[in-house]
């Protein structure tokens, strides 16, 4: 069987694994209050299509897609 990479097999349903997770991806709007793991609370300045820009007070900072350590408040 061959799958191109990054694409998993199709889950059957008679199989008696349950089928993988697919993770969640968040979608932020400007002026959001977030919170990164290592930096703290912070509020969303600028989206582009690969990364939020958020202000965290003390250094402004860019978080690349899919934003690692980085949730809603």
């Amino acid at each position: 069987m061959t799958t191109s990479r990054g694409s998993r097999p199709k889950h059957l349903p008679s199989s008696p694994f349950k089928p993988a997770v697919e993770p969640v991806v968040e979608v932020f709007e400007i002026d959001d209050r977030v919170t990164h793991d290592l930096h703290g609370l912070g509020r969303v300045t600028a989206i582009d299509a690969h990364a939020v820009t958020v202000d965290f007070g003390s250094k402004v900072l860019r978080v690349p897609h899919p934003y690692p350590k980085l949730h809603h408040l």
